[in-house]
């Protein structure tokens, strides 16, 4: 089958419009097909092994695999996801290379001053996949049974954990500190995982972290959560009181999950990649799996959140000013 080169191709130069033309005339194109052109892809997440990021990529890696596709997920943790982000946005554009993204990537321009990449033109959002609270919580053997107790504690220093500097669970837990008062001393690690294993040991006093990480321990009993960060109270946590209950008026955040792909992946392309991801998180299957999980399925276009994405750069850069948020 000839394919002919649109005139509009030319802006994207020669190798991503002789890509695009590659794909529309293969068989990958089919109205029925289930993968976008690529037999091998990989998500990077930015973070380390055993988090909410890492586990809903690994997720849909599992799908795409069901799919036919060699899909592995590579971890490149360090620096609020800035590191996975510069990796990814100098991948080839065919499609191959996937970014798994959450709000880490908004909050970064803001605390981190020399980018090697711009994050509004150097990585294009594909699909908004999930949105998850956090949730502030103890080891099972801490004293603090409710968020009235912590923050009585909290006159004096406590040693609190988060996902990572740069993370909307480190932002989390600075807002905490300046609602509350408190100056409590912040341990970063790269990625919520590790955060959860030292909370588990007892070697913080409490932590910050996605309630998707966090949920499975919840449920074993082993750590206790004191408030979630969302503004009303989850349907899969309904006796846990929010921030803003327990004293924190208006005290609300969530955190956004998605996947991005080198700015330079051709729309057409990008636009497939959006309709493939999207069926998978429609499925029944995974929307009961994102709920268990303690996440609230989403399933926003490229425009749609590219707009989320962009503008929430924007809104981090501002709340990082007011409140002085610094690297550790």
């Amino acid at each position: 089958m000839l394919v002919a080169v649109h005139r509009s191709m030319v802006r994207w130069g020669l190798p991503a419009a002789l890509a695009v033309a590659a794909w529309l005339g293969s068989p990958w194109a089919s109205a029925q097909d289930k993968t976008w052109g690529p037999k091998s892809v990989q998500i990077t997440v930015g973070f380390a092994p055993g988090g909410g990021v890492d586990l809903l990529a690994r997720m849909l890696a599992t799908e795409l695999q069901k799919r036919g596709m060699t899909a592995v997920v590579e971890n490149r943790p360090g620096a609020g996801s800035t590191l996975a982000a510069a990796y990814v946005a100098g991948r080839p554009n065919d499609g191959s290379a996937l970014f798994m993204m959450n709000d880490s990537y908004a909050l970064a321009p803001a605390i981190y001053p020399k980018l090697s990449y711009d994050p509004k033109k150097d990585l294009a959002p594909v699909i908004g996949v999930a949105y998850a609270p956090m949730v502030v919580l103890v080891p099972a053997q801490s004293p603090h049974k409710s968020m009235a107790d912590l923050i009585a504690a909290s006159r004096a220093t406590l040693s609190w954990g988060s996902c990572g500097s740069g993370t909307a669970p480190h932002l989390a837990g600075e807002m905490l500190n300046i609602t509350f008062k408190a100056k409590n001393t912040h341990v970063p690690y790269k990625g919520c995982g590790p955060a959860l294993l030292d909370l588990l040991g007892g070697q913080l006093d409490f932590g910050v972290v996605t309630v998707s990480g966090a949920l499975g321990h919840l449920k074993t009993g082993k750590l206790r959560a004191l408030a979630i960060t969302s503004a009303q109270r989850a349907p899969f946590l309904p006796d846990l009181p929010t921030v803003a209950e327990s004293g924190a008026a208006d005290f609300q955040m969530s955190q956004w999950q998605g996947l991005a792909v080198p700015a330079a992946v051709p729309e057409p392309l990008r636009q497939k990649i959006y309709e493939v991801v999207s069926e998978i998180v429609q499925s029944p299957e995974m929307q009961k799996r994102l709920l268990e999980l303690g996440y609230t399925p989403a399933n926003e276009n490229p425009v749609q959140f590219q707009k989320v994405v962009h503008s929430d750069i924007d809104r981090m850069n501002a709340l990082a000013k007011r409140l002085n948020l610094k690297v550790d």
